[in-house]
């Protein structure tokens, strides 16, 4: 890392939809005691409805424009340390690559497009998914994105075969050793 200061030990977690970003937010919530912000969820709130409708109201850029004033509003370095689940875009901007590279240790939690589409398949709050053939969006998507992932992230984790508990446990023995070796 280029920066003099070091990042806060916040643990960022990206990745695409259905990687599992929020079930092990939860999990690390509960290990480690730090606030769990799940930035769909502060966003929904904000806005006063779900992102689907975001997307549809107002369109993809207005929704990435709110991700980006949250990240923005995360990078302060007297906040508490927290665990910060982020959307599966969140990289797309090169700002938001940056601003998540200076909020911690960023892990990015992947998955095969299989393994994606059958935790996504069901659920009709994924905007991007409202299409003919979901598969293929999946594949055109992580196709434009992994390149994004592996340049923000400090830890790959491909969670497919894992329970968020073991998920969790590598995070966690990472991000000592991140946080314990940095200058």
């Amino acid at each position: 890392m280029n920066e003099s200061t070091n990042p806060p030990e916040n643990i960022v977690l990206i990745g695409f939809m259905g990687c599992g970003k929020s079930t092990v937010g939860r999990e690390l919530h509960q290990r480690l005691g730090y606030p769990l912000l799940d930035m769909d969820h502060v966003i929904e709130k904000r806005a006063g409805r779900s992102i689907a409708r975001i997307f549809e109201e107002q369109g993809e850029t207005a929704f990435r424009d709110m991700e980006t004033g949250l990240l923005r509003e995360l990078v302060d370095p007297d906040s508490p340390r927290r665990i910060i689940s982020t959307g599966g875009g969140a990289v797309v901007r090169p700002e938001n690559r940056n601003l998540l590279r200076k909020l911690g240790y960023v892990v990015w939690l992947q998955a095969p497009p299989a393994v994606i589409l059958d935790r996504t398949s069901k659920n009709r709050a994924r905007p991007l998914l409202h299409t003919e053939d979901p598969a293929a969006r999946i594949r055109q998507l992580l196709h434009e994105r992994e390149p994004l992932y592996q340049e923000t992230s400090h830890l790959k984790l491909d969670t497919s075969g894992l329970r968020s508990d073991e998920v969790a446990t590598g995070i966690l023995e990472c991000a000592r050793y991140f946080f314990t070796q940095r200058p």
